[in-house]
Order: structure tokens, then C-alpha cells, then sequence
């Protein structure tokens, strides 16, 4: 998979969210990557898929102005190596890998992503 290849994925993945979702999107910035840095990659592990950071919605205060924005940065890379087989499956993991990064911009926590069946 290109870097092309996953940005469209992940444009389609966006576009695809309920309208109610796009739209309370605020202040987030979504990147393709190949591989974690290697500050990523010690802080998480190498074989990450997606990485949210920033301050999820849910946290924001009236205080909350003149920051960054967030960050979601998918590893189409190690997406590829993680799939099986090319084409839909890394598709498929793509885009609910864009879907499990914004719910944590919603502040999910991936206990509450297991405890749904959306992990």
C-alpha cells in the first residue's frame, strides 16, 4: 500500500461517518505515516496501527483555545503487514482503524471500545 493509496482510504473512512460525526470533528488533523517513530514505537510498540493524540473532546474546558491541533496518524505500512491478504482486507483495516483513532477524539477509551464490540 501507498502513501496515496491510504490517504484515500482514510478520506473515504471520513466521509463515510455519520454526518453527526463529521461534523462535531474539532481541531483534529489526520496523517498517513509508514511506521511509529521511534519515540512512538517505544512509548507504544512498533506494530501500531493508528495513534491518537491530543486532547480528546470530551476534556476540552472553556480554556480550551490557541492549542495544536490533535493528531490521528495511521501506519499504512504496518497496516499492510498486518493484513493477511491486500485489497479489501487492508481496506477494512484502514478505515476501522480511522474509525477506532476519532472515537478516541471523542474521548472512547478502548475499554469502552471492547465493552461495545468496537475495538
Amino acid at each position: 500500500m501507498t502513501k496515496a493509496e491510504a490517504e484515500e482510504i482514510i478520506e473515504a473512512a471520513i466521509a463515510g461517518l455519520p454526518a453527526v460525526f463529521r461534523n462535531k470533528m474539532d481541531n483534529v488533523v489526520i496523517v498517513a505515516q509508514p511506521r511509529p517513530t521511534p519515540a512512538q514505537a517505544r512509548r507504544h510498540a512498533r506494530s501500531l496501527l493508528g495513534l491518537y493524540e491530543g486532547v480528546p473532546l470530551s476534556k476540552r474546558g472553556a480554556s480550551y483555545s490557541g492549542v495544536m491541533p490533535d493528531k490521528i496518524t495511521i501506519f499504512y505500512r504496518n497496516i499492510a503487514d498486518y493484513c493477511k491478504t491486500t485489497g479489501a482486507d487492508q481496506v477494512n483495516t484502514v478505515a476501522h482503524t480511522v474509525r477506532h483513532e476519532i472515537a478516541h477524539h471523542f474521548g472512547i477509551d478502548d475499554a469502552r471500545l471492547r465493552a461495545t464490540g468496537n475495538y
